[in-house]
């Protein structure tokens, strides 16, 4: 699965969500972005994303302005 299909499909699946905004530059990214916009990721698939970055970690120290207190509870966090 390409990465933007994946980028996409995974912030589509947070229940909070309710539109993905993309920021193509070329046609090619528009039509590419466009071809995965019915993809949507299993339970497994977003579980091992979890595993690897998991909810609440921040990966860039710089993008700290808030800190919201840590789910306790991982159903709640994209269901």
């Amino acid at each position: 699965m390409p990465l933007t299909h994946l980028a996409t499909a995974f912030v589509r699946a947070h229940p909070a969500v309710t539109s993905v905004i993309i920021g193509p530059r070329r046609p090619e990214h528009l039509a590419d972005l466009l071809a995965g916009a019915d993809v949507e990721l299993t339970g497994d698939v977003l579980d091992r994303i979890d595993e690897i970055v998991p909810p609440g970690v921040n990966l860039n120290q710089d993008d700290i302005y808030h800190t919201p207190p840590p789910l306790s509870d991982k159903r709640l966090r994209r269901r």
